[in-house]
């Protein structure tokens, strides 16, 4: 099935000279309103933004842990 649909995509965005389309005339372009693109582009930055804030607090939450790695080997190096 994903091999399915790689090549469904491939065909789809692949280069009209490989198509076999000869003429640039005969392209069909996808024409796009400047603001659908202006709300996809800002959508994308505010996506990068959450997944900043979410990798600071995974990082915060890997320094706790690794904090507490340390803690219990001195432990149990003390132990021994």
């Amino acid at each position: 099935m994903v091999l399915e649909e790689k090549a469904r995509i491939m065909r789809e965005t692949s280069d009209p000279i490989d198509a076999g389309v000869e003429d640039p005339e005969d392209v069909d372009a996808e024409e796009v309103e400047a603001k659908d693109q202006a709300d996809t582009l800002a959508k994308d930055i505010d996506h990068i933004k959450a997944l900043k804030i979410e990798e600071d607090k995974i990082r915060r939450h890997y320094r706790r842990i690794q904090e507490v790695k340390r803690a219990l080997k001195k432990r149990i190096v003390k132990n021994i």
